[in-house]
């Protein structure tokens, strides 16, 4: 048995039992979440939807910030000036401008990505990530529907959440 082989299997090992047992998206595991949070169909009433072609997206983004929001990629941790960035202001999507995390909700995680505890109300959908095998909770911007990247629940309080959010991904706007 190969590798690729031996890691399917794997993952259907994995996948199905979780599946059985009524696995549940971590957002989606208490309602006390569900003012820190919003799923796509919430973002679909609130937010003009913005629909590029392929070409149009690597025209107007640079190709690591094309490779993170267009094709679910992650940059490599520490290397984001927006890590350290502690001005008040707004971090909006890099690929539409949408305000996604107020800088009230930033703080350091220690993970080496910019981490919120809480995003801007209607403004991300999350949706399941398999890519490693067992289920993620990845969230996007609501109007272009950008990789962002994913939310934990090992985040401080009030929410517990940890939205660790790619650098590229983000513009800051200072207040």
């Amino acid at each position: 048995m190969n590798k690729r082989t031996f890691l399917k299997t794997m993952a259907g090992a994995i996948a199905i039992p979780s599946a059985a047992l009524g696995y549940k998206s971590i957002l989606a595991a208490t309602e006390s979440d569900k003012p820190a949070m919003m799923d796509s169909t919430m973002a679909d009433n609130a937010i003009v939807k913005l629909e590029l072609s392929d070409k149009e997206w690597k025209d107007k983004l640079t190709p690591m910030q094309y490779k993170v929001l267009r094709k679910e990629g992650t940059e490599k941790p520490f290397t984001s000036e927006l890590n350290d960035e502690k001005r008040d202001g707004i971090f909006a999507c890099a690929g539409c401008d949408l305000p996604l995390f107020s800088s009230d909700t930033k703080y350091d995680s220690g993970t080496g990505w910019p981490s919120f505890y809480q995003a801007i109300p209607n403004h991300i959908g999350t949706s399941t990530d398999y890519k490693l095998i067992l289920p993620r909770t990845e969230y996007h911007c609501a109007r272009c529907g950008g990789h962002q990247g994913h939310v934990f629940k090992d985040g401080p309080q009030p929410t517990g959440l940890r939205y660790c959010n790619n650098g590229v991904a983000l513009k800051f706007h200072p207040a």
